[in-house]
């Protein structure tokens, strides 16, 4: 009886579908798909010593050579460690070759095609890194070419290296640079500038470990959250300054801010970064430029068995989403979305997290143990960001009103279209997968390497808007959203947001919204209140849905839409003052980032004919 009751419990509390592993091979795992992805690397690399660029690797997309593509030299001397196998030796050495020769006389490396110098601290890394593996490899011609290169970027680095000088993923990769360079050459003012920037970075963190310093600038460094370039950048630079010199400050910082990041791990595996300033790059496996989160949870993985974990149902995402030929994707309808491939960005990026994952990795094998987001029934609200998290036993969502703003550049800045104003920013069913994501609200190629051209596309994040003569007002530019959240009882839970539909100079436009979210086991309800006080236009309620393989949207009545073909079947069902549209500009609405084909559904909600307000309310429901 007491095992069977262990059994019962462990039914309730896992997905059907899922078969969880008693035991995780985790360096196993992680030296599995680094191999797959340095081969895909190495296969790009330029070969024949009588050609200027051999060592490089070549992007068949952008058609540029990545000085930051050369970073590579780290999987491939992991990889031959791993393997035995000297092509990976002969990668490496060539990699470095080529990285050194393009090295500036400052000591920095551009980051081609643009003029950008900071990312010189993740090439410099992963070359001192490289080179506690392979030096004995080295003839005497090259060591003395790598310790000179070596020396000559850690020296720019810690002439230039500040908040004020880049963002703060940045900053904390040079702590662990700056260690690793006085580990190998002894000098001490690198370790005291290591741990003066270790310390800055550390100041910036909340009461709960969110780093302030990704987003524009104030009066000197910069400000703004973004969880995915913490987990994926600043928290393992930090902890690998922290463990290799010793200071016990800086690591527990990371611990504590590690303990809450865990939360944005999704059931899957995928990082919930649909809320962060940086979420234009978020591909649902990760950033398209941001390394990875397996080197953060390996190096820690002794502190928490659901750090491994996490690790692993990460991996398990992220291979979904490694296309035919061994590039890894922006996200998983990259082939539904895009004719060409993709940039080698993420590939060589996520590459140098494995290799790191399979260092600081101590076990061959850890024990599963349940992610927080994998346990049901619950609401979690996080004051310091503004979003809230909500958990049933079918549904878990992301509810973003994140107070961030560039107030320097307002509307110029790149961080002021993610989703906000209490909208939904991420759905996810149990089964099922994604069934909503948020995108950028309007489009744009802030960095043209790394955003490729998606004319027309329109944004994937539900949203209550309108647009008139004077301009399109949308609750996703509301940045000062109210919120809260409460639990009904044990199986519902209730969010609410209100605010003002505004233009994206943060304008009121004179409608206001409030929206209470009500969650159950087999339905989201969502009542909107619009308030006409100033304008009165047709306000348009979207909502898109992303179309995995096999799905159809098709309307039943005019209150009902199925949503059929899935892994699990949807109605969409509407009360009140709006009218159902379903499929208009449907091929439009697809993204980059996270690269994911939607069909939109649409409520029109016509001004009111007497009084000042209008309602309604409709559900996202499983079929039953």
């Amino acid at each position: 009886m007491k095992y069977r009751s262990i059994f019962s419990l462990l039914v309730l509390m896992c997905p059907a579908w899922t078969v969880l592993p008693q035991s995780l091979s985790m360096k196993k795992e992680y030296a599995s798909t680094l191999v797959q992805l340095s081969g895909t690397l190495l296969e790009l690399q330029i070969e024949g010593q009588e050609k200027a660029d051999c060592g490089a690797l070549a992007c068949n997309t952008c058609h540029v050579l990545h000085t930051r593509a050369a970073e590579a030299v780290y999987p491939f001397a992991v990889s031959y460690q791993i393997t035995g196998e000297k092509r990976y030796l002969k990668g490496a050495r060539n990699a470095a070759s080529w990285l050194i020769g393009q090295q500036q006389p400052d000591g920095s490396w551009k980051e081609t095609p643009e003029e950008w110098t900071g990312t010189t601290t993740d090439q410099l890394l992963m070359l001192l890194l490289a080179y506690e593996i392979i030096s004995a490899e080295l003839d005497k011609h090259e060591k003395v070419s790598w310790l000179a290169a070596i020396a000559k970027a850690a020296n720019y680095l810690y002439k230039v290296m500040k908040p004020e000088f880049a963002s703060i993923n940045y900053v904390a990769t040079t702590t662990a640079t700056l260690a690793k360079a006085h580990q190998l050459t002894g000098t001490e003012r690198y370790l005291a500038r290591a741990r003066e920037l270790a310390h800055r970075t550390v100041s910036k963190m909340d009461e709960k470990g969110f780093i302030n310093g990704e987003g524009g600038r104030g009066t000197g460094a910069k400000l703004g959250i973004d969880l995915g370039y913490e987990m994926e950048m600043s928290l393992w630079g930090l902890g690998l300054y922290a463990k290799t010199v010793g200071d016990t400050l800086v690591d527990n910082s990371v611990k504590n801010a590690l303990k809450t990041h865990l939360d944005f791990i999704y059931p899957d595996g995928s990082l919930d970064n649909s809320w962060g300033i940086r979420s234009n790059k978020w591909t649902m496996y990760g950033g398209a430029t941001s390394d990875g989160c397996q080197a953060l949870f390996s190096l820690y993985a002794d502190e928490d068995q659901r750090y491994a974990s996490a690790s692993y149902k990460n991996l398990l995402f992220l291979r979904e989403n490694i296309l035919p030929g061994g590039l890894i994707g922006y996200g998983p309808h990259h082939n539904r979305v895009f004719e060409t491939k993709p940039c080698i960005y993420p590939t060589f990026t996520k590459a140098k997290n494995l290799a790191m994952a399979y260092q600081f990795e101590k076990k061959e094998s850890r024990p599963y143990q349940l992610l927080p987001t994998e346990k049901i029934g619950w609401v979690k609200y996080f004051d310091n960001l503004d979003v809230a998290q909500v958990r049933t036993k079918n549904f878990m969502v992301t509810i973003t009103g994140y107070r961030y703003k560039d107030q320097k550049a307002g509307s110029k800045s790149k961080y002021m279209f993610r989703p906000d104003g209490g909208t939904m920013s991420y759905l996810w069913v149990e089964g099922h997968g994604a069934l909503q994501v948020s995108s950028v609200t309007e489009y744009s190629r802030p960095e043209p390497m790394s955003f490729p051209e998606a004319p027309g596309v329109k944004c994937l994040t539900p949203q209550i808007a309108y647009r008139d003569s004077i301009g399109y007002f949308t609750n996703l530019f509301e940045f000062d959203a109210r919120m809260s959240t409460n639990a009904l009882d044990n199986d519902r839970f209730r969010v609410q947001a209100s605010g003002e539909l505004k233009n994206r100079d943060w304008i009121n436009g004179g409608i206001a919204y409030a929206i209470t979210y009500t969650f159950t086991d087999d339905f989201i309800e969502k009542k909107v209140v619009l308030t006409y006080h100033d304008a009165f236009p047709t306000v348009t309620i979207t909502e898109p849905f992303v179309m995995q393989a096999g799905m159809e949207v098709n309307q039943v009545n005019d209150r009902t839409v199925a949503i059929s073909g899935g892994k699990k079947n949807f109605v969409f069902t509407t009360e009140g003052n709006g009218k159902l549209v379903v499929g208009r500009g449907a091929s439009h609405y697809w993204t980059p980032y996270p690269a994911i084909k939607a069909f939109p559904v649409e409520i029109e909600v016509a001004p009111p004919r007497e009084g000042f307000t209008q309602t309604v309310s409709y559900r996202i429901a499983l079929e039953k």
